[in-house]
C-alpha cells in the first residue's frame, strides 16, 4: 500500500511525504517520523499505524488535539481523502494515488455569534443583587433600610 500526505502551503501549492509501511510519529521533535517544527504541535503529536489494509490514527494527547476532516479525534480509521489537521497544518491522505485530484478542504463555517441575554426590566424600588454583587437573587430597596443612611454618612 503507497501511502502519502498531501500537506497543503499557503501559497496553494502542495507537499507530499511518503508514509512508511508500519506506524509515523507526528510530532515537533527531531526524532519523529514526520517532524513539524512548531509550538502548536506537540513533541509527539499524533501518530499512523498501518496495519494490512487499514490505517489508523491516534491522538498521542497533544495539546491542541488532532483533527479528522474538522473534528477532533483520539483515535479513527482513515480512508483516502480524509484531510488530517495536526497544529495549524492541513494534509490530505492519499493511498495508492486516490483521491487522484487532490483539493484543499473547505472553508471552515464561522461559528454563529451567540445573542446577547436580553436586559431584565427592573421595576420601581427594586434593584437586581446582580448588578450589585453578581450572586444574589433580586432584593427589594425599602426607604426603611437603615444601611442607606449609614452609607450616606460615609
Amino acid at each position: 500500500m503507497d501511502v502519502n500526505l498531501v500537506l497543503f502551503k499557503k501559497g496553494g501549492s502542495q507537499k507530499a511525504f511518503s508514509l512508511p509501511d508500519s506506524t509515523t510519529v507526528i510530532g515537533r521533535r527531531h526524532d519523529c517520523d514526520l517532524c513539524i517544527p512548531l509550538k502548536t504541535v506537540s513533541r509527539k503529536h499524533c501518530q499512523l499505524i498501518q496495519n494490512k489494509e487499514v490505517i489508523n490514527i491516534r491522538d498521542l494527547g497533544s495539546r491542541s488535539g488532532t483533527f479528522l476532516n474538522g473534528k477532533r479525534i483520539k483515535e479513527a480509521t482513515l480512508k483516502a481523502g480524509d484531510y488530517i489537521r495536526v497544529g495549524p497544518l492541513i494534509f490530505l491522505l492519499q493511498i495508492d494515488g486516490k483521491p487522484e485530484k487532490i483539493v484543499p478542504p473547505p472553508p471552515a463555517k464561522p461559528k454563529p455569534a451567540k445573542p446577547k441575554p436580553a436586559q431584565k426590566e427592573i421595576p420601581k424600588g427594586k434593584a437586581l443583587a446582580e448588578e450589585l454583587s453578581g450572586s444574589f437573587p433580586e432584593i427589594e430597596i425599602d426607604a426603611e433600610d437603615s444601611f442607606l443612611d449609614e452609607l450616606e454618612d460615609l
